[in-house]
């Protein structure tokens, strides 16, 4: 080609199609890609910023996948905080349910009047402790005073005075007048005696003064400072009787041994005996074909509470199903409310996350939050020891909640940092393209510029040709 000779105006001409041929090549290119930088051959400054920004975006990119399973873990965790709740609350429920149930089981028992001497029952089973025996009968002395007239006591010398003791009551002088009558005397032993527990009482009866030991004990009476009011009263012996059916109530209610566990009442003139236990209650020792009797050792039964029996069995449905929320509240291998650890890298460089984790990194399950492990039908004997157990849940859902917003806010961190991460990439890829996007407008203009160029300068050619061509004409 070097051996052909062109002309100065077809070589300027080719020179000039030549660059507009070029120009439109790149200008085609920038409208195909839809960058006016493709290589560091374009612009060296914008590419490699611009490969700095778009790099960091795809790191960045790598950690939302991260940040996602993230979330997707923390929201695993609070179903799970959830459902423990709720079934934490169901388990209060059940409680609750259980001590307002009163359907204690009772029995009745006639009390034979002709009980021996120093007849007692055995209270066991049921929530007692051991063996707890009650007296059936009482001791009673009987007092015929002497000089009663009209009802009242004349003395010849006022001031006599006399003791009463059952062994264990210590009693101060009981001083008589002239003029007391029986119904006096007898508050005035009653006020000596006031402070026994089951002491001595004193009461009228058919027209006599009645000296009363619920306990059965002995009773001992003494003349005082001022002898003689115990001769002049004309108190008579012991005498063992059966208890009626209000004394043997007092007897049984005011023993400490009973008090919540078994509970007595007048039954029309019976001994009526409730069990206040979910389990068997055994009296012993002096009942015979369901009357109170000296002497017998048969054996009665009383059942226990079987709704409160069969409230505990659910309550221990509910308490493993509480340990099986925790172990299944895992997502993609991790299960926070086992004491897992969940790392989050929040930047490229590592130099910014967040670990999470339960409070000492301990499992959340019926023993670290302190409920009972098993509950036996005996723990719902009392309404105390419900109450307790009503206690540790509610101990067990404040540490669940706890846990649960701590989580929430953990949550919110990473989602917080979830939108920033999108933001930023969204930034970051944004500068990049400033730098290396083509506008394609302008790069549209620009190609339908050059093909008008082009269409001009190959005219320009072909005008610049016809003066050889000219030249062949006179060759013709």
């Amino acid at each position: 080609m070097a051996d052909i000779s062109l002309s100065k105006a077809v070589r300027s001409n080719l020179l000039s199609l030549k660059g507009t041929a070029d120009m439109m090549a790149s200008t085609q290119n920038r409208l195909a890609t839809g960058n006016k930088v493709n290589s560091a051959l374009d612009n060296p400054s914008s590419w490699f910023t611009a490969k700095g920004l778009t790099n960091r975006a795809s790191d960045l990119g790598a950690l939302l996948d991260s940040m996602a399973n993230g979330v997707k873990t923390l929201e695993a965790a609070d179903n799970g905080l959830t459902a423990m709740t709720k079934t934490l609350e169901s388990m209060q429920s059940t409680l609750r349910q259980a001590r307002q149930d009163k359907s204690f089981q009772t029995a009745s028992y006639e009390i034979d009047k002709s009980i021996a001497a120093s007849a007692d029952i055995t209270i066991s089973g049921g929530a007692v402790a051991g063996d707890v025996v009650v007296n059936a009968d009482k001791t009673e002395k009987t007092a015929t005073p002497v000089g009663l007239v009209d009802g009242k006591v004349v003395l010849a010398d006022n001031g006599k005075q006399f003791t009463v003791s059952d062994g264990t009551t210590a009693t101060t002088d009981i001083t008589l007048t002239t003029g007391d009558t029986l119904e006096m005397i007898a508050a005035k032993i009653n006020t000596a005696t006031a402070t026994a527990d089951n002491g001595i009482t004193a009461a009228v009866k058919d027209g006599k003064l009645v000296l009363t030991s619920l306990n059965a004990d002995a009773i001992t009476v003494a003349g005082g400072t001022t002898t003689g009011g115990d001769t002049v009263m004309g108190f008579g012996t012991d005498a063992q009787v059966a208890k009626t059916a209000d004394e043997m109530v007092s007897s049984i209610n005011s023993n400490a041994a009973l008090e919540g566990k078994v509970r007595a009442s007048n039954d029309n003139g019976k001994l009526r005996l409730e069990n206040q236990s979910t389990q068997k209650l055994e009296v012993e020792g002096a009942v015979q074909g369901g009357k109170l009797t000296g002497g017998s050792t048969n054996k009665a039964e009383i059942a226990g509470n079987s709704v409160r029996a069969g409230l505990a069995d659910q309550f221990n449905e509910l308490r493993d199903q509480l340990d099986k929320l925790a172990d299944d509240a895992s997502f993609n291998g991790i299960n926070l409310l086992r004491g897992d650890k969940l790392a989050i890298t929040f930047n490229e460089t590592g130099t910014s996350s967040i670990e999470i984790q339960t409070k000492g990194g301990d499992t959340i399950n019926s023993s670290n939050l302190g409920v009972s492990t098993t509950l036996e039908a005996s723990d719902l004997d009392s309404d105390d020891a419900i109450d307790a157990e009503l206690t540790k849940l509610k101990s067990a859902l404040n540490d669940v909640r706890s846990q649960a917003s701590s989580f929430g806010s953990n949550l919110s961190i990473v989602q917080n940092r979830q939108s920033f991460t999108e933001s930023m990439i969204n930034t970051l890829e944004a500068g990049a393209g400033n730098l290396t996007l083509a506008d394609m407008n302008t790069e549209a203009a620009n190609l339908l510029a050059l093909q008008t160029r082009q269409s001009l300068s190959q005219n320009s050619l072909s005008l610049a040709s016809q003066a050889d061509q000219s030249i062949l004409q006179l060759i013709r």
